[in-house]
């Protein structure tokens, strides 16, 4: 059977191997280098039906070497923390990069942005789980969910998981620092039938202290709850209407503009907001923040991959693009500074100023529309902004749900979606990096038969 995760601190270990092999680069006479060790280790669970369906126990540990000579740049990686193995995994970086050409932009982060102090964001809380554990909390929750109906007519299953990662950074301008972080998750997946048409919903909850994750019985239910919701499920006929995403899914609108203001789609011209800071991007009442130092945030770091100190900023301010999402490399391309973002962006809030209505009076508001709770596929482009997903939820007359709808394909451009959002609501789902409530869109184009 498989055994708890560990609570140990790894940092130490690691913070020694990172050390080492700061010193090797430096006696095989790279001009800068910087190295990366993690350990990550975890247990999940499935189970379907009352029976365990999954156990899995995982454990990968990983050394990531860079070097440079001068502007030329050698990478190299392994999974073996020994000496021996390390050694060979620098002297293969610097081979590497003696043969590269040169990069007028490569090399380390400017020391001034380095952070000099590492601030406590409570984020590593060790469960202590084991299998038998687990399994007992999956089959609460699945039996929760199928107990809603008689029409809940079978499972994709309950699932609980608990992970833990160790990182210690180190470069040759004197940074040597690391810290650990748990997540922890419990999901159901469950299928109402009736008649010959059967639909599938879920749910789930996840937080980095296993104390603050939602029962496993309210998980179960809600994804129970749910499936019920979609039987009946009809097919629109195609045409344009307002938009409303639910807070689980206007996140992914929010993702596709991170990705489109990422310093490589930005040096490579491959976005839909090229060159697009300073530009009104979101209606005036929109605003976007990025609070790296959040307490037990999902995405809080107190450092980026590069050792850059992370720090809360606007990102939209009054509909207004204020910067790019940047790491040295692409800011360097771009003739900017780095914002601390190489690996990603720090928790994200999405919010309105002024008004900021809850879900039903966000539906009050749509008065007839589409309410998308599902999409599907990934029918995004980055360059031209062009979108089209498939999509379930919702027809909503008069204010309230009439009838739930599948089948159908919501499309148009991303440009003119940010442009053309009317409500953002208070409805705020904290379950991710990026956090925010509903929105409301005035027009998309809704294709069905």
């Amino acid at each position: 059977m498989p055994q708890a995760v560990e609570a140990s601190d790894s940092s130490p270990v690691l913070q020694d191997v990172v050390a080492f092999a700061l010193q090797e680069a430096r006696r095989q006479g790279a001009s800068q280098y910087e190295v990366d060790a993690s350990l990550s280790q975890g247990l999940g669970t499935t189970v379907r039906l009352g029976e365990v369906d999954t156990i899995e126990y995982q454990r990968d540990r990983g050394l990531a070497v860079t070097v440079y000579f001068g502007r030329r740049k050698g990478a190299a990686s392994t999974a073996d923390l020994g000496r021996d193995a390390v050694r060979a995994t620098v002297e293969k970086a610097c081979a590497i990069a003696r043969y590269t050409a040169e990069d007028p932009y490569a090399g380390l982060l400017e020391p001034e942005y380095l952070a000099r102090e590492i601030p406590d964001l409570d984020l590593d809380h060790p469960w202590g789980l084991t299998a038998e554990d687990a399994i007992a909390i999956a089959r609460r929750c699945e039996q929760a969910g199928r107990a809603v109906d008689p029409r809940i007519a079978n499972s994709e299953g309950a699932s609980v998981s608990s992970q833990r990662h160790s990182g210690v950074y180190g470069n040759s301008l004197g940074f040597l620092a690391g810290f650990s972080g748990t997540s922890h998750s419990v999901s159901c997946s469950l299928i109402a039938q009736q008649g010959d048409q059967m639909q599938r919903d879920y749910w789930y909850t996840t937080a980095r202290d296993p104390a603050d994750l939602d029962p496993p019985e309210a998980v179960g239910a809600t994804a129970g709850q749910r499936a019920l919701a979609r039987l009946g499920a009809r097919k629109l006929a195609t045409r344009k209407a307002p938009v409303l995403f639910s807070p689980d899914m206007a996140r992914g609108l929010y993702r596709h503009f991170i990705g489109a203001i990422r310093g490589p789609s930005q040096y490579r011209k491959a976005s839909f907001l090229l060159n697009a800071a300073g530009e009104r991007v979101f209606p005036a009442f929109l605003q976007m923040h990025e609070r790296p130092h959040i307490l037990k945030g999902l995405a809080s770091a107190p450092f980026d991959d590069e050792g850059a100190a992370t720090r809360d900023r606007d990102l939209v301010a009054n509909g207004i693009l204020q910067g790019y999402v940047l790491g040295s490399y692409s800011a360097r391309r771009l003739g900017l500074k780095t914002t601390g973002n190489a690996g990603g962006i720090h928790n994200l809030i999405v919010e309105a100023s002024g008004d900021t209505p809850g879900h039903d009076a966000l539906l009050r508001r749509m008065g007839s529309g589409l309410l998308v709770t599902e999409l599907m596929g990934q029918g995004v482009n980055g360059v031209t902004g062009d979108y089209s997903r498939g999509a379930s939820g919702f027809w909503v007359e008069d204010g309230a749900t009439a009838y739930p709808v599948h089948e159908i394909t919501i499309a148009g451009s991303l440009r003119d979606i940010y442009r053309d959002i009317v409500a953002v609501g208070s409805d705020v789902d904290a379950r991710g990096g990026i956090r925010c409530g509903s929105v409301l869109i005035g027009e998309m184009t809704i294709a069905g038969d």
